[in-house]
């Protein structure tokens, strides 16, 4: 039996809160995975003027100390990194939420033409945009199977662009066309109308094939050569 001074800041873990080194502490360790360790662990008070507190360890137990402290720290360090391992992908900003997907099933689909189809999410009340005329616009372009490649919402700013001068794909022009200021739909662009070279997909974002269908969601903010002769 080996007998030594422990530091105060080991006594304050092995010794209950409150006691004292004047009188011979009752000590009950706590029932966890740590029980049988602790147990071999006996507290032994020596009383003199200097008050002084000296535990009695057996041969093992500086080693069973190191091994008690690491363990404990390793119950909080392991928890808190599977936690931070298992957070969920961030939620990336739409303009059709879970409630507008349901609303949209009961939306009659309207094809043109060309063979473009659209479903209004939202009508506006304000004019239509003449062409030539600049546009500002919101969108979120997806892939069919609703993964998102492209979107000014991520952007932080609406995308401005003069309407039905080939700026942007055709079916994002003609779709636009129609619609009028404070409005949202859903554009379901066949390939003839998207990207006939396709796009070259971006880290974490969906590959485009050529002549691919898409589907954009797009809100038509303002006008603004439109609101300027307006007033």
């Amino acid at each position: 039996m080996t007998s030594f001074n422990m530091p105060s800041m080991a006594s304050s873990l092995l010794l209950p809160l409150g006691s004292t080194c004047g009188r011979t502490p009752s000590f009950t360790p706590p029932q966890s995975i740590l029980v049988d360790k602790l147990r071999r662990i006996v507290v032994k008070v020596k009383s003199s003027d200097t008050r002084e507190c000296t535990a009695m360890f057996n041969s093992n137990s500086r080693r069973e100390f190191l091994g008690l402290a690491l363990g404990v720290s390793g119950l909080f360090i392991h928890p808190l990194e599977s936690k931070g391992a298992g957070l969920p992908p961030e939620e990336k900003p739409k303009l059709c939420d879970d409630t507008c997907e349901k609303e949209l099933e009961n939306v009659p689909m309207v094809t043109t033409e060309s063979g473009l189809q659209y479903k209004d999410i939202k009508a506006g009340q304000g004019p239509s945009p003449p062409v030539g005329f600049q546009v500002a616009a919101n969108y979120v372009a997806m892939v069919p199977s609703g993964q998102i490649f492209d979107s000014s919402l991520e952007k932080g700013q609406p995308y401005i662009f003069r309407v039905g001068s080939g700026q942007v794909i055709k079916g994002l022009d003609e779709g636009l066309l129609t619609m009028k200021v404070g409005g949202k739909r859903r554009l379901y662009i066949p390939g003839s109308l998207a990207f006939p070279k396709g796009l070259i997909s971006a880290p974490g974002r969906p590959r485009v094939a050529p002549n691919s269908p898409v589907i954009f969601d797009v809100s038509l903010e303002y006008i603004p050569g439109l609101e300027a002769d307006e007033e």
